[in-house]
């Protein structure tokens, strides 16, 4: 047999992404946070990039000085949303510095005048807490670290115990609990009862056996669980490190009189423009290296292919919006009963665009509306079957659930079943399986947990 190699030209679509469309589509499922800190990398390591303030009249479409507007092109918004939108982003701008739950326990053991040997323990035990204000290493970890005796470490943890917060250095749940209603001065209370033998039963509401395991009333264990309720679980929560992260919406939706105005929000992004310095020295193009030349005119496009993804980005974005405010008005005015079933295909096909760009768009944004903020992805949701053809959002279901478990006596919890009929009595065709399914999926329990202790009695 005889092999022959050759090449030949095999002609076949393919499907090449370029980094500039890469990088594109990578912007389009940013969140704003990172959006806000990719600009930033980018004027830092683009000298082609300046960050402009406002818009200037001489930057020419040719020098795509109409593209530091990106923020703007499509908004409708009135004046009044425009303020609306800038008082609502900028709340909480400043902050001051966060004392750490170390440093906050430190400054109380200082004020009981510590021997240096005490001052030393204490600050093993404050540098041992876990964020949640636990202690993490035992006693004789602690006096092996020292070089102190254990029943030293054991008298400087019981003072720290007394610090702020209430229940610190503790060691567990238990103790970090009976540790907060020690200073309720309730000797012996139910309380202390239950926490010490029975949390696992009060996790799981299983309160006639506290009851019959204390030979105490329904009341009492009534009472009890809600000072239960009122302890701080994790007292070094107030001091964590990571300050919260709030959620900003990528876009507002008001209701003036009787229109709906979306309003991108653009406060904290930086405005990009082409840097002045690149005009001038591609002017003087003459003066300087080819290899010079190359390099500024390599980082002018990808200025301007930024400038110019961020723009589509959000021209997209506002698109989007507008095809599920016209889908969804219902819920814009009257609330989460009202909304309808919808998938991605159905905006996709609205404003003619391929549902994968619509996912990459809705992933990670949220929208301020006049019932909440919304991430975008909550406005797709999938349908249950109406008694006349007509579809009904699975989240208004879900939403009606609780609205029925919310009315009903608390003395007869209604059931599953019974959940079932008023639905379906509403023109809801759902079965009684899908019910339990979206009931727990809404963290509501089953009717039998859910009965009071009224109904518990003997």
């Amino acid at each position: 047999m005889f092999l022959d190699l050759r090449q030949k030209p095999i002609l076949a679509p393919k499907l090449i992404m370029t980094p500039q469309l890469q990088h594109a589509i990578k912007l389009l499922q940013l969140s704003r946070a990172e959006l806000a800190e990719t600009i930033r990398q980018e004027l830092a390591e683009n000298p082609a990039l300046e960050e402009a303030a406002e818009p200037k009249a001489e930057d020419g479409i040719d020098d795509l000085g109409e593209l530091h507007e990106y923020f703007n092109p499509y908004e409708r918004s009135k004046a009044t949303s425009q303020t609306e939108a800038r008082e609502y982003s900028s709340f909480e701008t400043y902050t001051a510095g966060r004392e750490t739950l170390t440093d906050h326990l430190l400054q109380q053991l200082l004020l009981c005048s510590p021997t240096s040997e005490e001052e030393k323990i204490g600050s093993l035990i404050a540098g041992s807490l876990d964020p949640d204000g636990y202690l993490r290493v035992t006693v004789e970890e602690l006096a092996g670290m020292s070089g102190c005796p254990p029943d030293k470490v054991e008298a400087i943890l019981e003072l720290m115990q007394t610090f702020d917060p209430a229940g610190v250095c503790a060691r567990d749940l238990r103790e970090c609990l009976l540790l907060q209603t020690s200073r309720l001065n309730r000797v012996d209370s139910v309380a202390d009862q239950i926490i010490a033998g029975h949390l696992e039963d009060l996790a799981k509401k299983d309160y006639r056996s506290i009851s019959k395991a204390l030979r105490i009333d329904l009341e009492d264990v009534a009472a009890a669980e809600k000072v239960i309720a009122s302890l701080e679980p994790r007292p070094g929560r107030q001091f964590a490190d990571a300050p919260p992260q709030y959620i900003e919406p990528d876009i507002f939706v008001f209701k003036i009189k009787d229109e709906f105005v979306i309003s991108l929000n653009n406060s904290g992004l930086p405005m990009l423009r082409i840097s002045s310095l690149f005009k001038e020295a591609l002017k003087n193009g003459k003066k300087i290296t080819n290899e010079a030349n190359d390099y500024l005119r390599d980082k002018l496009r990808s200025a301007r292919w930024l400038i110019r993804s961020i723009h589509e980005r959000q021209r997209t974005i506002y698109r989007v919006m507008e095809s599920i405010l016209k889908s969804q008005r219902g819920f814009f005015e009257k609330g989460i009963s009202h909304l309808k079933p919808m998938v991605l295909r159905d905006v996709a096909e609205d404003i003619d665009m391929a549902e994968s760009t619509v996912s990459r768009v809705t992933a990670n944004k949220y929208a301020h509306t006049p019932q909440g903020i919304f991430a975008l992805k909550y406005f797709f949701t999938s349908g249950v079957g109406g008694r006349h053809g007509e579809q009904v959002s699975s989240t208004a279901v879900q939403e009606k659930i609780r609205g029925i478990v919310a009315a009903d006596d608390p003395r007869k919890p209604l059931s599953d079943d019974r959940i079932t009929r008023a639905l379906q009595a509403e023109g809801i065709d759902i079965a009684r399986r899908t019910v339990a399914k979206y009931r727990e999926k809404s963290g509501i329990l089953a009717s039998s947990r859910r009965k009071r202790f009224e109904c518990e009695r003997k």
